[in-house]
């Protein structure tokens, strides 16, 4: 089911693929207390490694949990189908543009149209118009740690904004 009040899902589509969101949340996204899910061994983690996630090399980014603020109902936890966002994203550094992982024939890439390095942080910037006849356009900014690969990304528009976590892998 999509939600197209926001337009949210044009700028950011790709496949859902279970499996791989369980998988990367589990390898990659620690909880609070900074421990795995996965059982604790020297190879239970995979390491990043210099220049994974500088921009360097396509990403593969994976949504672990989303949270939709309105100054009325403050903010919750949503899924990605509600706000028609899927759970897997390609970032191409080279192309400037996050596209689906898989499959969204059809579906325009999102332009990043800005990009810098700040203090171990990729930060992504772009802005999309969403639907045509709706007043849904929406800012967003994508912060990768180069460390780890852990993404948080927040996107605001009319009276909403989105806050995004998740991981990258390299591709």
């Amino acid at each position: 089911m999509e939600n197209k009040r926001f337009g949210f899902s044009q700028m950011l589509l790709s496949a859902t693929v279970v499996v791989a969101v369980i998988l990367v949340f589990t390898l990659i996204y620690r909880r609070a207390d900074g421990q795995t899910g996965a059982k604790e061994s020297p190879k239970s983690e995979p390491q990043a490694a210099v220049g994974d996630f500088d921009g360097s090399k396509p990403l593969l980014f994976s949504v672990a949990r989303i949270m939709e603020c309105t100054p009325v109902e403050g903010c919750k936890d949503v899924d990605a189908e509600e706000v028609g966002l899927q759970r897997f994203l390609e970032v191409d550094f080279a192309k400037k543009t996050i596209r689906p992982a898989r499959g969204g024939e059809g579906i325009p890439d999102t332009a990043i149209e800005r990009s810098e390095r700040v203090d171990g942080k990729m930060i992504l910037q772009g802005a999309e118009d969403g639907y045509a006849d709706m007043r849904d356009g929406l800012g967003w900014t994508m912060a990768i740690a180069e460390d780890s690969g852990r993404v948080v990304l927040t996107a605001s528009g009319d009276e909403v904004a989105f806050v995004v976590f998740g991981a990258c892998l390299p591709m």
